[in-house]
């Protein structure tokens, strides 16, 4: 079996496929676009890094191919869809960089508050300022953590080693999971307020992006300095120039940028208050080497075994069962999708209800998918069918699923119930036939929606005119309503309505809707 490397790889990864029995090793690190179709072509797996573009025409060429391993998290570089289309296995290594990010994030805490770069650039060019850099203890100061994944997890256990007092704004965790961690749960504005460091730990997703804007960087604590080993996006980059102009902001260590690498037009570079690092946060030898021979273990024990590991587009069942529960695997993901964005905040337990001809299968994948499409949300690309239990567990979350054999009414029905910050909340799905998957059923009222494309939520006042309402406010600012389902428990008390709409709804446009007085909430999400 052909394994083409596509990518430089360590020298331990390289012998794990060395002394597989049965793998034929092709070690072609800086293979051209051309070379690379002809060398896939007989290729059963391809393994690679950020330099090689696994697109729709390489998946054309590579006839044999059934796994596509990458040394790292991103599949950026690669045609899932084309991928998904082919049925090829695509397989990352989540976790194999968490401790060398939270390390980098640690050192960049430090090097800020004793202004280290500097000093260092200070002394090399001939002069001796040693009154000139006047840093801060870290001892005492309270770090802000905005987001308590696995990578800002081990930044909190090292703070706390440091004796920084820890804040914690993660809104998808329960108060007792975060102080488990010996830290304190706070909303986003305490955060700010309270806060001498403040470093991110989040995806990049429609809800965190800029999310350190001009208005929240007005709200931090004067001389705070802020932090971000995450990804660019996050950060208002010329509004935290502002601010470190203005002295709010004592200053910034900045790993990652909204353009990379950052140009000469990027307001951030000629400030001495900020450090900055070429996406540094992996960069370890340790971390080269575990992720790669990660990848190559888990390349080896797909094509000797059949087992899947870290897989992103497939959960770890046969091919022959893939087949069949593929449309229930989708319905459940979308599900799961479909919560999070609308209520998810403070997740304690979900319960998952199988019913009818569903239960005819087994139904462990089907969570892992509901997982999947519940934690992405909150912790963006790294979620998978294989980790997301182990995810869910890690964040305190309690899973309980049941089974029954009658479906209300339905052939079959996927129920996801979910207690929280915001008390239970459900949704109920579907299958009318092979991919025409519906929404049945959100808390109490009954509905029929399409879980596709943008979907608009309103909770409101059954009042006449409200439609009307909502119409004109889509109509006014040129979005096409594709189908629209509206449900109430009484004549003028609360009511649902779900519309499916051609494009994305801008924020501004939500503002306005919720702008009505019989308008109880709007809430965009997008499946």
């Amino acid at each position: 079996m052909k394994v083409l490397v596509s990518d430089k790889f360590s020298p331990e990864g390289l012998s794990v496929f060395e002394e597989a029995q049965g793998i034929e090793l092709d070690y072609r690190p800086g293979i051209s676009p051309a070379e690379l179709l002809e060398a896939v072509s007989d290729a059963e797996a391809l393994v690679v890094r950020g330099g090689t573009q696994v697109t729709a025409e390489v998946f054309a060429a590579a006839k044999r191919l059934k796994v596509v391993g990458r040394a790292g998290i991103g599949v950026e570089n690669m045609d899932l869809s084309a991928a998904n289309s082919k049925g090829v296995v695509i397989v990352t290594t989540p976790f194999g960089s968490t401790t060398t990010t939270a390390e980098h994030t640690i050192a960049m805490i430090m090097a800020l508050a004793r202004q280290i770069p500097e000093a260092s650039h200070s002394t090399k060019s001939g002069r001796w300022e040693k009154d000139r850099f006047l840093g801060v203890e870290i001892s005492g100061k309270t770090l802000g953590v905005i987001g308590a994944g696995k990578i800002g997890r081990l930044v909190i256990e090292r703070a706390l080693g440091l004796k920084m007092r820890v804040v914690v704004y993660d809104p998808y965790l329960a108060d007792e999971v975060v102080r488990q961690m010996e830290a304190e749960q706070v909303d986003f504005d305490q955060l700010l307020e309270r806060s001498d460091f403040i470093t991110l730990h989040l995806p990049l997703t429609a809800e965190t992006e800029g999310l350190l804007n001009r208005e929240a960087l007005e709200k931090v604590k004067p001389s705070c300095r802020i932090v971000n080993c995450a990804i660019g996006g996050l950060i208002d980059e010329e509004a935290l120039a502002e601010a470190i102009c203005s002295g709010r902001v004592a200053g910034a260590a900045l790993d990652v940028f909204s353009k990379e690498p950052p140009d000469g037009d990027n307001p951030l570079l000629p400030l001495e208050q900020v450090i900055c690092t070429p996406h540094l946060r992996a960069a370890t030898l340790d971390a080269q080497v575990n992720v790669t021979v990660q990848v190559a273990h888990q390349i080896t024990d797909f094509l000797q075994r059949g087992i899947v590991t870290n897989a992103i587009n497939v959960p770890s069942i046969s091919a022959d069962l893939l087949g069949v529960i593929r449309p229930y695997i989708e319905l459940a993901e979308r599900l799961g999708s479909f919560q999070a964005q609308l209520s998810a905040r403070g997740l304690q337990s979900i319960i998952v209800e199988y019913a009818g001809i569903v239960t005819d299968h087994p139904t462990a994948p089907l969570t892992m998918a509901l997982l999947k499409g519940l934690l992405t949300p909150m912790l963006g690309s790294m979620v998978n069918y294989v980790n997301a239990p182990h995810l869910a567990t890690e964040r305190g979350l309690r899973v309980i699923e049941t089974r029954s054999a009658t479906a209300e009414g339905f052939s079959n029905i996927i129920r996801l119930t979910v207690n929280g910050a915001e008390g239970q909340r459900s949704v109920c799905g579907t299958l009318f036939g092979q991919d025409d998957y519906r929404i049945v059923r959100v808390d109490d009222y009954p509905v029929e929606a399409v879980p596709e494309g943008n979907l608009l939520v309103l909770h409101n006042y059954d009042r006449p005119g409200v439609i009307g309402f909502i119409g004109k406010i889509l109509a006014d600012a040129n979005i096409n309503i594709a189908m629209m389902n509206l449900s109430r428990r009484k004549i003028k008390g609360r009511a649902i309505s779900m519309i499916n709409v051609d494009s994305r709804i801008p924020e501004e446009i939500l503002e306005a809707l919720r702008s009505n007085e019989n308008i109880l909430s709007a809430v965009q999400v997008q499946l």
